[in-house]
């Protein structure tokens, strides 16, 4: 890689907690031995021809095995995973979208380990190890940060953020309340800015924060997937890891949800799951409103009934999410995929609204949306009276 730079400061050290159960207190290792890279799934989804890497993670264990992964691929060395140029603030990465997400990879190192309060999907979002994704969904809210491009960002300091979350999680003590993120344990979403199935492929991020959850008894870690990776089956989560298969109806899918598994084959694969120790829920997300959402979310959970087994039916809850949009991606979406932006953007029916993080989105306005919650959830007492609804936003 090109001329030496300077090294990131160091991680902030965190005081250690007292141990509150007998548990195992040595950190979980670090997978070395599992590799999707070279998987029909992988060939599908990523050809990555150029690395920007920090010197810091490019060096690390976790860079180093990711690396190896993809001989003879370019690495730019740069200072920072949020400042390149040539993906981040170029326009003219919008007419190449899909391009950008197969074909590079930025890793970095995550040096703010925060883990805060959300109440919704989960009782906490933990620290990430990723951002970014190599799918192209388009109502996606991750690249508003990041402009015109939003590849796979996979952070290799994931001792660090194992270790963040352990302690937070032992800091927390036994969970003295049932609420609707889980009766008995504290659930953490572990990738709110990405796909922790799709970033299996390349690393094994998500296999250890899989093995570090398996260790905490109050404790279960959360992530939301469009995509069907049967190398996680082989991770033993011991009902420790809650994935939440995001389903809508297929032609909304075929149109927005650009590079993900099929509809059909996320629903075929939940009892997989299942019986390899996850617990399996849904996220029907987003509901889209347009001529027809109706009729075709009652097919599709009629088809949910259908298919899916006693056992996975016995322990699974939805959430509803309705469309949140935003006017700076609308602008890309017309760059690259404007007939998504046909059912996207209807004005007549939405408002803007400071979301939680303090972005201005665009959402249906409240009349439309409680009108639309009241109808879907008739619709799921009617065909899928077993699918328990968590929370519906």
């Amino acid at each position: 890689m090109p001329g030496p730079t300077h090294d990131p400061a160091p991680l902030p050290a965190e005081p250690e907690q007292p141990a509150l159960f007998d548990w195992e207190d040595t950190v979980p290792p670090v997978h070395d031995d599992r590799r999707s890279y070279d998987s029909p799934a992988a060939r599908r989804l990523l050809d990555i021809r150029a690395v920007y890497a920090e010197p810091a993670a490019a060096a690390s264990p976790r860079g180093r095995q990711i690396l190896a992964g993809l001989p003879g691929v370019p690495v730019t060395e740069v200072s920072s995973h949020w400042r390149i140029p040539s993906l981040h603030g170029n326009d003219g990465n919008v007419a190449r979208w899909t391009r950008v997400k197969t074909e590079t990879l930025v890793l970095g190192v995550k040096r703010t380990l925060a883990t805060r309060p959300n109440g919704r999907s989960a009782d906490w979002i933990a620290p990430g190890a990723s951002n970014g994704c190599a799918m192209a969904c388009a109502y996606c809210y991750v690249p508003r940060r990041k402009g015109y491009a939003n590849p796979i960002t996979l952070f290799t300091n994931i001792e660090a953020i194992v270790e963040h979350v352990r302690r937070h999680v032992r800091a927390q003590g036994p969970k003295r309340e049932p609420n609707q993120c889980d009766p008995h344990a504290w659930v953490y979403d572990i990738g709110e800015n990405g796909d922790c199935s799709v970033d299996d492929l390349l690393c094994d991020n998500t296999a250890d924060l899989v093995a570090a959850f398996r260790s905490l008894p109050t404790a279960k870690a959360s992530f939301a997937t469009k995509f069907v990776n049967p190398a996680l089956l082989d991770l033993d989560p011991r009902g420790r890891t809650r994935i939440r298969f995001s389903l809508m109806p297929a032609d909304d899918s075929k149109l927005l949800d650009i590079r993900t598994s099929p509809v059909a084959e996320r629903i075929a694969a939940a009892a997989d799951f299942h019986d390899a120790g996850y617990e399996v829920h849904f996220n029907l997300s987003p509901v889209v409103l347009r001529q027809g959402w109706q009729r075709d979310w009652a097919e599709l959970l009629g088809h949910l009934d259908d298919v899916l087994p006693a056992r996975v039916k016995q322990q699974a809850a939805a959430e509803i999410i309705m469309l949140t949009h935003n006017q700076a991606l609308h602008e890309v979406n017309l760059g690259w995929h404007p007939r998504a932006e046909d059912v996207l953007w209807q004005p007549e029916a939405q408002e803007n609204k400071r979301s939680q993080n303090g972005a201005v989105n665009v959402r249906y306005t409240p009349g439309v949306k409680s009108g639309a919650i009241d109808r879907l959830t008739g619709i799921i007492a009617s065909r899928a009276p077993w699918l328990r609804v968590r929370y519906a936003f």
